[in-house]
């Protein structure tokens, strides 16, 4: 509740907004969704009007059950294309290789919702990013 209240309060409409999301499992180096609060928050985007580019490195097959009208990335790097925002919602290792100058850049604004915090806040806002992370 807190997570997408955050992103509601930075986005302030949620309709017609294209967001991408990071991680789809329940948890990393995993394909399993069930009870995933990363599916959660997608469906609840979706509710609000939301439009979704999303990516996992091994749960897609099994989320399109529960997420159906979503556009599934195969590139982590490409998921950002014509979004307004980015959200990482589960925590898996290469996701801090994320290519975050092409991300940012890919983005209509540089807005990056941080549900694993992955990434250093001050780092992040050095290099331009609009950085809302959970818990700190």
């Amino acid at each position: 509740d807190r997570f997408l209240k955050k992103i509601t309060d930075t986005l302030w409409v949620l309709k017609e907004k294209r967001i991408g999301v990071l991680g789809l499992a329940f948890k990393q180096n995993t394909d399993d969704v069930r009870k995933s609060p990363a599916i959660e928050l997608c469906q609840r985007l979706l509710k609000e009007g939301a439009t979704l580019r999303v990516h996992d490195p091994k749960a897609m097959d099994k989320a399109k059950a529960f997420l159906p009208g979503v556009t599934y990335v195969e590139d982590m790097n490409s998921v950002a294309e014509g979004c307004d925002a980015l959200v990482i919602a589960t925590e898996w290792d290469e996701f801090k290789q994320l290519d975050l100058e092409r991300a940012r850049h890919a983005l209509s604004h540089p807005i990056m919702f941080d549900g694993r915090n992955l990434f250093d806040a001050v780092e992040m806002e050095k290099a331009g990013w609009i950085y809302k992370s959970i818990g700190r």
